[in-house]
């Protein structure tokens, strides 16, 4: 509606109700001419029927018109009550996938065509032209108005769709990732339906991931639209479709920077639930400071860790009996003995070896393996004694208990 003080609020009201009473009994056909043009414009345009059988444009269109009139009858200077029906065509479009793109296309044609009647109206009664420049700007500011109203509605239909597609993803996730046990046939069927209602196309193999939060209002991760991510688990979870494909792991890379957890190794789609067990053993391990934080880690890459490392209990049970004779030698020289065993156990060869592997001299190594000897005697020549023992150690290191090798070695 034109400011105080301006061009239009000089024009007589005798005049000014005249030109509203005029093109408010040419409101039901100028609306007609309207949506007439628009479907000319628009071909592929819906025409969706109210209860009534009346076209739900028409009606919003005759709204619009007459709520815009009668406010510039009544001179009020606060904006008008704008019609819900905009509100409505905003939700249609984002229910429908559309954007708003052609949606305010409409809008700005139906009032280009309202302004060229209303004009004409205007010259019958009289109106100064500086009065219809003004009428045509407050014009504008009304569209504006009902923009904004469509937005709204497109926003909210969005939200809705947003959070019913992440429902149905939680649930397709949740059939995914449980141990099946029932008839393969009748599990695969479920999982392409519920696919199918988010689609989502099914892979082969899969790979699972489990996030830990770098903050309590970490942005999720920007893994793309064929990974599934759910959120609303304490520790995130995220199923990958096809995980050796060509640039999947660098793509992944790159969308997890900032988060740290692990990815199970890939398995046919029927066994994610493998894939995810993988996963968090090895989130329990970082967690625990026994595997690499700060990045999402590959489970295949750190096997020997996920074996060694979970069943805590029953190495170090062995543990105590493997290595039971180095009880008697202090901790730092039984340190130096163990460590030199598994140097041993794992080249297999001789002191010079298992000197440079140790970063010692080989005269050094040469007294230790014949404590060793007289410490376990013929067990360290048993192939099953020596598994253990190198079974043990190992554990050991990956906790920090050992030393690693020298890496050149």
């Amino acid at each position: 509606m034109p400011a105080e003080r301006s061009a239009w609020r000089e024009v007589p009201k005798l005049r000014v109700r005249r030109f509203a009473a005029l093109a408010t009994e040419e409101v039901p056909e100028l609306a007609q001419d309207i949506l007439r043009e628009i479907r000319r414009e628009y071909p592929g345009l819906p025409l969706v029927l109210d209860d009534s059988g009346e076209p739900m444009a028409l009606v919003g269109i005759r709204r619009a018109l007459e709520v815009f009139l009668v406010h510039l009858a009544s001179g009020a200077g606060s904006p008008p009550t704008l019609p819900e029906e905009f509100q409505e065509f905003g939700r249609g479009e984002g229910v429908h996938g559309r954007t708003l793109d052609s949606l305010q296309a409409i809008y700005r044609l139906g009032v280009r065509l309202a302004w060229r009647r209303l004009a004409e109206i205007g010259q019958q009664c009289d109106i100064p032209a500086p009065a219809m420049y003004e009428l045509a700007e407050a014009g504008f500011e009304y569209l504006d108005g009902l923009v904004d109203l469509s937005v709204r509605g497109y926003a909210e239909a969005a939200a809705r769709q947003a959070g019913e597609r992440l429902r149905l993803q939680r649930r397709l996730m949740e059939l995914l990732l449980s141990d099946h046990r029932g008839d393969p046939a009748e599990t695969h069927a479920a999982l392409a339906e519920r696919a199918a209602r988010v689609g989502w196309p099914l892979p082969e193999q899969v790979a699972v991931g489990v996030l830990l939060r770098p903050g309590r209002e970490a942005m999720a991760p920007a893994v793309g639209e064929g990974v599934l991510l759910d959120m609303e688990s304490e520790q995130p979870r995220m199923v990958v479709p096809d995980p050796d494909a060509a640039g999947r792991s660098e793509l992944l890379r790159r969308a997890m920077t900032g988060w740290s957890g692990a990815i199970g190794p890939p398995v046919p789609l029927a066994q994610a639930a493998k894939s995810l067990r993988w996963a968090s053993a090895a989130v329990d391990l970082m967690e625990r400071g026994l595997l690499p934080c700060g990045e999402v880690l590959h489970c295949t890459e750190y096997t020997e860790a996920l074996v060694l490392l979970p069943p805590e209990e029953l190495i170090e049970d062995l543990a105590r009996r493997a290595l039971a004779p180095l009880s008697h030698c202090g901790p730092s020289h039984g340190r130096r003995l163990a460590e030199t065993l598994l140097a041993w156990l794992e080249t297999r060869g001789g002191a010079p070896e298992v000197a440079a592997r140790l970063g010692v001299h080989p005269q050094t190594v040469r007294y230790r393996l014949r404590q060793i000897r007289e410490l376990w005697g013929d067990e360290v020549d048993d192939p099953d004694r020596r598994f253990e023992l190198e079974l043990v150690l190992r554990a050991q290191r990956l906790r920090g208990e050992l030393a690693e090798p020298v890496k050149d070695a």
